[in-house]
C-alpha cells in the first residue's frame, strides 16, 4: 500500500512539474524579450552640416517607427580614411545592418568578412559593384529630378527679373558652388541649368569647384566671388549652408541675388533670398532595408525602386527626392503650381531631362562628346549618377584656384 502511495505521489509530482514547464515555456514564448535589432550608422560629419543632418532624419524615422525593436549605434565625424575601424566595431558589436553616408572603400572591402551583416552605403562613382559580396548594398536618390524642377523655379525667377527690368536677359548668370567635377556633381548641375533654360534660355551657369565637400569658409568665398562676377542666382552641391548665408548677406547689402538650397530648407537661414531647397529623402530606403533584415528578407526584393543587382535608386516616384519649403515671398507667383505639375510628370515618367540642342564634352577626354539631341537616360544602370559631360553652350567651369 505504501508503495502505491509513493508511486501515486511521484506521478502527481511529475504531472505538476510538466504543467509548470509547459506554463513557463508558454509564458516565455508569449513574453517580449530583449532581442532588438542593432542598427549601425557611420556618418562623415555630424548634424551641424546640412548633408548629415538630412541623412540623420532616416535614423530618427527608424527609432520613431520601431521603438525598442531597434537599437541604434551611430558614429559621427568619421574621416574616409579611418572608416574601417568603426565599421568593424559596429559589426563586432552585433549590428545586423549598417548604413554609411560617405565615400569610403572600407565597407565594400570588409563586407565578405561579416556575411551576417548587411552593409548599405550611398552609391559613389568611385566604388564599383562588380564582384561584391551579397551583403554589400548601395542606394541613392535620383536627385537630378529635383535639381531640374528647382531649376525651373529658378528660371521663373530670372525671367521675372528680366521682364521687370531688374536684369537684362543676357545678364541671367547663375552661379554654382560645387565640390568637384565628378559625374555626381556634373549630372546635378546639368539637370539644374537645363531646368533653368527651359524657362530662361539665355541663362548661363558658372561653376566654381571648391575641391572639397565640406568647407564653410571656402564655400562662402566661392559664392561671394560668383556674386561679384555678376551671378544673380546661386545654387550648390556642397555640404554646408555657407552659400545661403553669402546670398543673404549680399542681398542685405543691396545686391539682387537669390538662392536654391540643398539638403535642408534654408528659408530660416536665408529668408530674403531662398526660393526653394531640394533634398534626397533617405527615409524610405533606411526603413525598407531595416524591415527586410527584421523579416530575414532580401533588401532588393523588399524596397521599392529601380533595382540594379544589389543597388537601388528611385526619384519622385517613391518619394526618394523632394522639394522643400517654397519661399513664397521670394518665388514667382505660379511657381508652386508649376513644381507640382513637374513632380507629377516625373512620377509618370513623362520628362526626359538630359535632352536638347546641346553638345557635351567629357572634361577628362575632349574627344569624348555627346549630342543631347539623342537624349541620355540617367541612372539607367546604377543608382550612382553617370552623366559626365560639360554642356559647351551654357556651362563655364572653374576651380577655386583660378
Amino acid at each position: 500500500m505504501e508503495k502505491k502511495r509513493m508511486i501515486l505521489a511521484t506521478v502527481i509530482i511529475c504531472a505538476v512539474a510538466l504543467a509548470a514547464c509547459s506554463f513557463i515555456y508558454d509564458f516565455w514564448n508569449r513574453t517580449p524579450h530583449n532581442t532588438s535589432l542593432k542598427v549601425g550608422f557611420v556618418y562623415s560629419e555630424d548634424e551641424s552640416t546640412p548633408y548629415t543632418y538630412n541623412f540623420v532624419q532616416g535614423q530618427y524615422a527608424l527609432t520613431e517607427k520601431y521603438g525598442d525593436k531597434v537599437e541604434i549605434i551611430a558614429r559621427s565625424n568619421v574621416p574616409v580614411r579611418e572608416a574601417e575601424s568603426p565599421l568593424r566595431d559596429l559589426a563586432r558589436s552585433g549590428c545586423k545592418i549598417i548604413f554609411i553616408n560617405e565615400d569610403t572603400q572600407a565597407a565594400a572591402d570588409i563586407a565578405p568578412e561579416y556575411p551576417d551583416v548587411q552593409f548599405c552605403q550611398i552609391s559613389m562613382p568611385t566604388i564599383s559593384m562588380e564582384g561584391r559580396s551579397k551583403n554589400y548594398h548601395t542606394f541613392n536618390g535620383e536627385i537630378y529630378q529635383a535639381r531640374y524642377v528647382s531649376g525651373v523655379a529658378a528660371g521663373m525667377k530670372l525671367k521675372s527679373m528680366a521682364d521687370n527690368g531688374v536684369i537684362l536677359p543676357e545678364d541671367a548668370k547663375v552661379g554654382y558652388v560645387a565640390a568637384n567635377n565628378s559625374a555626381e556633381v556634373i549630372s546635378g548641375y546639368t539637370a539644374f541649368i537645363l531646368g533653368v533654360r527651359s524657362v530662361m534660355p539665355e541663362a548661363v551657369l558658372r561653376v566654381r569647384y571648391t575641391g572639397t565637400w565640406s568647407n564653410y569658409t571656402l564655400e562662402k568665398k566661392c559664392a561671394n566671388e560668383l556674386i561679384n562676377e555678376g551671378c544673380v542666382l546661386i545654387a550648390q552641391h556642397t555640404n554646408t549652408m555657407a552659400p545661403a548665408i553669402a546670398c543673404e548677406e549680399a542681398y542685405q547689402a543691396g545686391r539682387k541675388v537669390f538662392y536654391v538650397g540643398y539638403h535642408q530648407s534654408m528659408v530660416d537661414v536665408a529668408p530674403a533670398t531662398t526660393l526653394v531647397s531640394i533634398r534626397t529623402n533617405w527615409v524610405p530606403y533606411i526603413l525598407g532595408a531595416t524591415e527586410a533584415v527584421l523579416r530575414n528578407q532580401v533588401i532588393e526584393e523588399t524596397v521599392p525602386g529601380h533595382v540594379h543587382g544589389n543597388d537601388i535608386s528611385a526619384g519622385f516616384d517613391q518619394d526618394w527626392v523632394e522639394l522643400l519649403e517654397l519661399n513664397k515671398h521670394a518665388a514667382v507667383e505660379g511657381t508652386e503650381e508649376r513644381i507640382n505639375q513637374l513632380i507629377e510628370a516625373f512620377r509618370k515618367e513623362k520628362i526626359e531631362v538630359f535632352k536638347g540642342n546641346y553638345t557635351g564634352v567629357n572634361p577628362d577626354d575632349p574627344s569624348d562628346t555627346i549630342d543631347l539631341n539623342l537624349g541620355y537616360k540617367e541612372t539607367r544602370d546604377s543608382s550612382s549618377p553617370s552623366f559626365r559631360y560639360i554642356l559647351q553652350e551654357c556651362v563655364i567651369e572653374e576651380s577655386e584656384n583660378n
